[in-house]
């Protein structure tokens, strides 16, 4: 029996629908599944820290995983997605980051008036997402801590970091996803070093 034509274009579109919905969405944290500061550190030791809303370049702010594919192209991935938005992605892993290296605790929106509390700002110029290659931050940050007169002392510094990427070893960007992980862990690490060489009055960028 011949169905009637614009049935069988129906039937055919409806079956392209259905596999289109019932593609899976993976999605991806930049926050690590390790201890977010360091276990041996009296909580009373620890530094606290105010980190703001971590800035991110317009091209890549957005919720799905964006891969630079060649000088001029980029490719915006509908499966692959980011859990939260990039920015509280990258604020989240850098505070657990931080947390671990200075040592430190996230003070953000708390009250601290009884202890200085380390400023710091970071805003990200660069995030690209090369898969199979490299990932390649590049941040200017900023750190102010209140010196005994009340006034802060700052630093300003910016840091670049090519991560490379391992082979994948299964469907999706896992390894890409790693290579910002190690990346972001090493600017936390920058900040780190600089931020205890400004609360022990000495300035300068790592």
């Amino acid at each position: 029996m011949n169905l009637p034509r614009s049935f069988a274009v129906l039937a055919a579109l409806t079956v392209s629908l259905t596999a289109c919905s019932s593609a899976p969405i993976r999605y991806y944290s930049l926050v690590g599944a390790g201890p977010p500061e360091s276990a041996d550190t009296d909580p009373a030791h620890r530094l606290p820290f105010v980190l703001t809303r971590v800035g991110v370049p317009a091209q890549v702010d957005q919720p799905q995983l964006v891969l630079r594919e060649g000088p001029q192209r980029v490719d915006l991935l509908e499966g692959d997605r980011w859990i939260a938005p990039l920015g509280d992605e990258l604020r989240a892993a850098l505070s657990a980051d931080l947390a671990r290296d200075l040592p430190g605790r996230d003070v953000t929106g708390l009250s601290e008036k009884a202890h200085p509390a380390l400023s710091v700002r970071v805003n990200l110029r660069r995030f690209d997402s090369e898969p199979g290659a490299r990932a390649v931050i590049e941040a200017a940050w900023t750190l102010s801590w209140p010196s005994v007169d009340g006034k802060a002392t700052s630093v300003g510094c910016s840091t670049q970091i090519d991560e490379p990427v391992a082979a994948a070893t299964g469907p999706g960007y896992d390894a890409l996803v790693q290579a910002h992980q190690r990346a972001l862990g090493k600017l936390a690490l920058a900040i780190a070093t600089a931020a205890q060489g400004l609360t022990a009055g000495r300035g300068g960028c790592p």
